[in-house]
């Protein structure tokens, strides 16, 4: 479903407003500006960069990763961009390249949206965290190689399950390399199962909303892209995975990685399912991976995840400082700069640690008086001894939406009103709202006037009532992206930003050109195959189901095992270990080429063809298998209105 582009003035960004640039002024006022101890501490052991900072990739196609394009940052802030998210992208995007924590310790910092850190063990590197894609993780190797002297890589730690701190292992690793056991991979238990359920089950609808939180379809400007917040950029280059081969289950595990010495924390259910804190009792270096940063982070993230434990963050946080505080001189993480000191470290986790657990007491509090979480969302503000913390401030989290998401973790989305209990989809429910309100043109007309007060969240919410009723109703389209285009400029949090631009953006020009989402070769090779048959459960359109009983039997000879696999009730099930005698057919071939096959990255008669398949049965049952998956459009509208029939975008 496409709707026309708006022309003229209505497709323009437009400038900030007199509401805009007090409400600007006002965070320029109230914070503590002349503190510029984060940016001390950002500058601290730099050695070298890439200038300009451009990270290319193969075929001359858009470089994974370019930074060159934010050079007006060195400017004071404008009145379209909040004071203080400024401050953030000075302070993520000046501040790039190779610096020493230590001397063994050294981290690569805005050559992605996460830190790449190089530990020296005594034969090669011990990578922590390599980056989203494998050519900046690739070039930030090559950095650390050129000026600190030539090493190999033999161990990898994945500090947790999230993307960007995985994704580029294929740029500083060989995958054989990691499965004979020549390189260790260090992960915390269930990293395998969470990172693939996130970016696999809910891939496509995760990473279409990524590229608003990410502001990946905004040109770098001062009325466009500034920041993610958690870091500079999201580099945009070829993902990959590997199998870890060395899982920790337990606080307290320690491991000896090429004679550096390794102290584990669990923190799982935090900042992310799956993911662990450490120390280096040899460098009196503690790594809090992300369960700290310089920013009130995401209880819940607007990209769309599992709502996270607002409660268990600050007690992991508590516990890191019960476990290491007596001995750790400096802190680091996985996002931003580090901490040098043991009591300036200290009183930082102090505060994150607080920070996350008034969040979580004082949203209870004001549930438990019966107020519903946007009543909540709008009554807490952090006390100044938190709130006036730059290293607390929303860049990427925000106290409204992180409320919200306590109370949900508690409570679900119902407030306990009945009106809300069975509630119309956003379509139907506008055109009743349009005309209860006298008709599109009266609501526009009376939106524009609330515009003109500056009322700037009443004016999405009803014209959002419109184009959802009508997405061809230029006035409206063309004032609700004006108005997003304000909410945008005012916003200190990145992601609230990068959304409102990215829906003023697809309200003027329509949708971006996309392709169907779908898996890589590295994700491919490295998925158990638990996750496959739960990625294609997921897929299985259930109408083109309906009525249809399949049995497959599949033996895979790479892996020595056999799957029934069957598709019954508009469920799809995959037993393992098991055969049945009265299948449709059975299909012999690698796990690996299976995988493949699902993912559509290989097809049944390539492999037939090249003898990597074999289907003993009815070979037509194969290809009625394939008809029943649905593919994911990567391009969805977000801002106007879906499709009614999902297989007709």
């Amino acid at each position: 479903m496409t709707y026309s582009k708006l022309t003229g003035t209505h497709a323009e960004c437009k400038a900030a407003t007199e509401h805009t640039r007090s409400a600007n002024a006002r965070i320029a006022e109230e914070l503590p500006f002349e503190d510029r101890r984060s940016f001390e501490c950002a500058r601290r052991g730099f050695i070298a960069t890439l200038d300009p900072l451009v990270i290319h990739r193969e075929g001359g196609r858009a470089p994974a990763y370019d930074l060159s394009g934010v050079g007006f940052l060195d400017g004071g802030s404008p009145d379209t961009v909040n004071p203080s998210l400024w401050r953030q992208a000075q302070l993520n995007a000046q501040h790039t390249g190779l610096f020493e924590i230590v001397d063994g310790i050294w981290q690569v910092r805005s050559f992605d949206i996460a830190n790449m850190t190089l530990v020296r063990g005594d034969s090669g590197w011990i990578v922590i965290d390599p980056l989203t894609s494998a050519e900046a993780s690739a070039a930030a190797l090559r950095l650390a190689n050129e000026h600190l002297g030539m090493r190999p890589v033999v161990a990898v730690i994945h500090t947790h399950s999230h993307v960007d701190h995985f994704g580029g292992v294929l740029g500083v690793v060989n995958a054989d390399d990691v499965e004979s056991g020549k390189v260790q991979v260090i992960a915390p238990q269930h990293f395998v199962e969470e990172s693939l359920s996130e970016n696999v089950l809910a891939g496509n609808v995760m990473s279409r909303r990524a590229t608003y939180m990410y502001g990946n379809l905004l040109e770098p400007s001062p009325t466009g892209f500034v920041s993610t917040g958690l870091g500079a950029a999201l580099s945009m280059g070829t993902t990959g995975f590997v199998v870890p081969n060395d899982i920790v289950t337990n606080t307290g595990e320690t491991r000896t990685v090429d004679g550096v010495d390794i102290e584990f924390q669990m923190t799982m259910g935090t900042e992310a399912p799956a993911e662990f804190v450490f120390f280096f009792p040899d460098f009196k270096a503690l790594c809090m991976s992300e369960i700290t940063s310089h920013h009130l982070h995401n209880v819940y993230t607007p990209r769309g995840a599992q709502v996270r434990d607002a409660l268990a963050w600050a007690a992991q946080i508590q516990e890191s400082m019960d476990l290491f505080s007596n001995r750790l001189e400096v802190q680091f993480a996985s996002h931003h700069w580090p901490i040098w000191g043991r009591e300036e470290a200290l009183e930082y986790l102090t505060k994150q640690r607080d920070l996350y657990k008034f969040i979580h007491d004082q949203t209870l509090r004001l549930a438990n008086h019966g107020y519903t979480k946007e009543e909540i969302a709008d009554r807490i503000r952090l006390p100044d001894a938190l709130g006036h913390e730059f290293a607390n401030r929303g860049y990427y989290g925000t106290v409204h939406h992180n409320v919200r998401a306590v109370y949900v973790k508690y409570l679900g989305y119902f407030d306990g009103n009945p009106s809300h209990l069975y509630p119309l989809p956003p379509v139907e429910s506008g055109i009743r709202y349009v005309e209860f309100m006298g008709g599109a043109d009266a609501v526009v007309e009376k939106a524009r006037a609330s515009f003109d007060e500056g009322d700037y969240r009443w004016v999405v919410e009803v014209l959002n009532h419109v184009v959802m009723s009508d997405a061809e109703h230029v006035e409206a389209r063309a004032l609700l992206a004006d108005t997003l285009e304000q909410l945008g400029y005012q916003s200190e949090s990145a992601p609230w930003r990068n959304f409102y631009l990215c829906g003023a953006l697809e309200l003027r020009n329509g949708l971006p050109r996309g392709s169907s989402f779908g898996a890589t070769e590295g994700m491919a090779r490295g998925m158990p195959m638990e996750a496959l048959f739960q990625a294609m459960a997921v897929r299985l359109n259930a109408d083109k189901a309906d009525g249809v009983r399949l049995d497959l039997n599949l033996h895979f000879t790479d892996l020595d095992q056999d799957y029934l696999l069957t598709i019954a009730n508009s469920v799809l099930h995959a037993f393992p270990d098991r055969r049945t005698q009265g299948a449709d057919a059975s299909l012999t071939t690698t796990g690996v080429d299976f995988k493949r096959l699902m993912l559509g990255l290989t097809d049944a008669m390539t492999l037939l063809r090249e003898e990597r398949l074999a289907i003993d049965g009815d070979v037509d049952a194969l290809a009625s298998l394939g008809e029943m998956f649905d593919n994911f459009t990567r391009r969805f509208p977000i801002v106007t209105p879906r499709p009614a029939d999902p297989d007709h975008n």
